[in-house]
């Protein structure tokens, strides 16, 4: 039964922004496929790891369509990796025509064939639609991405604390806020929305975020954002990708930010990334700390490590206040300065047991939190 007969990617597509969610060895082999549906002129490519769900879909030019017009619709599940390495091995603008019998497809291109094994659609889990709207956001993508950039790296990984392997989405009244902490540091930024919203808040699961950073596109088209019971669903493009929410309290994150803190420098944001970066060289492998050493016009970065061998760096700063030695994770530091796009970076700092707060000059929109560490 002829399935589809397309262009290449027409089909590839659709099917690599669905297959950065399926895991190739999973307990339920139909997770490692995809889903395939052909309603009229449209093909839809579905992949889900019971969590989160994307959906890409195509539309068959009118001289394919009418290659299908005595064709029912149509839909199976194939291995969605196997699938995609076929199709990436030819050339673009490849004719490529799948037919679908009993449990095999078959790919044809020119004289090339491949017969995959397939499982029945009925099987597929898809996740089930939630109807019940909180509310909807809209903005562009380009703003969205560059929020979950700025936060995404301080999420926890792993930690038993499960609400922190994710990020906190907020919207309130017209302003969409994300925040991620792994209990060491914390990321939050915000930004303007088209639309207003009463307040709601959800919990992203890590992967599904991951996932939104690389299906973003850095233009002005919009994005929409469906805030459900248990559920959040982001329409973007010729995609879809609903996630369940983690359910837990996240920390309060307003009472982490300090405020007041006196010993205030600024620093040009790749002078003091690439010192960092050089002193890490000689950092110890398993602590990773980094001691800053603030004295009058003065930053000194100091690494050691087990063999005892040291390095230094020293910036030229403007400071008048009193002398600070202070200990951080050189990772917390690089990963935030590597994150940020802005020319210059505000460093403020308490004592040297006191978090830091990194910001940027004339922008409220972003707030960074590092714990100081004993070295």
């Amino acid at each position: 039964m002829l399935l589809i007969k397309t262009q290449r990617d027409t089909l590839l597509n659709p099917l690599q922004a669905v297959t950065g969610i399926v895991e190739r060895r999973h307990t339920l082999p139909i997770l490692s496929n995809v889903l395939i549906e052909r309603k009229e002129q449209h093909i839809h490519f579905v992949a889900t790891d019971l969590e989160i769900q994307i959906t890409a879909s195509a539309t068959i030019e009118a001289a394919e369509e009418n290659a299908l017009k005595n064709e029912e619709n149509y839909s199976v599940t194939v291995a969605a990796k196997k699938l995609q390495e076929i199709l990436r091995s030819f050339p673009e603008e490849t004719s490529v025509i799948l037919d679908a019998e009993e449990n095999r497809l078959q790919i044809k291109v020119g004289k090339s064939r491949f017969n995959l094994q397939t499982l029945p659609a009925a099987d597929f889990p898809k996740l089930a639609e939630n109807k019940e709207y909180l509310t909807k956001l809209t903005l562009k993508q380009n703003q969205l991405k560059s929020m979950l950039l700025l936060v995404q790296y301080a999420m926890a990984q792993q930690d038993i604390r499960y609400y922190l392997n994710g990020l906190l989405l907020i919207a309130e009244n017209n302003l969409l806020k994300v925040v991620a902490t792994d209990g060491h540091r914390l990321a939050y930024a915000s930004t303007q929305m088209e639309t207003s919203s009463e307040k709601n808040e959800v919990i992203l699961p890590r992967k599904a975020v991951l996932e939104l950073t690389r299906q973003l596109q850095d233009n002005d088209d919009p994005v929409s954002i469906e805030i459900l019971q248990n559920q959040v669903r982001f329409l973007f493009s010729n995609i879809v990708l609903v996630s369940k929410v983690v359910d837990g309290k996240f920390p309060d994150y307003t009472r982490v930010i300090p405020v007041g803190h006196q010993k205030i420098i600024d620093l040009d944001r790749v002078a003091f990334l690439q010192s960092l970066q050089r002193a890490a060289i000689l950092s110890n492998e398993k602590f990773r700390g980094v001691r800053l050493i603030l004295t009058k016009d003065n930053l000194r970065i100091v690494c050691s490590n087990n063999e005892q061998e040291e390095a230094q760096e020293e910036l030229v700063i403007q400071y008048d206040d009193a002398a600070l030695d202070i200990g951080f994770n050189i990772t917390y530091l690089l990963d935030v300065l590597t994150n940020l796009d802005c020319k210059n970076v505000r460093c403020a700092f308490g004592d040297a047991n006191s978090s830091a707060l990194m910001t940027i000059p004339g922008n409220d929109d972003f707030k960074y939190v590092v714990m100081p560490m004993r070295i």
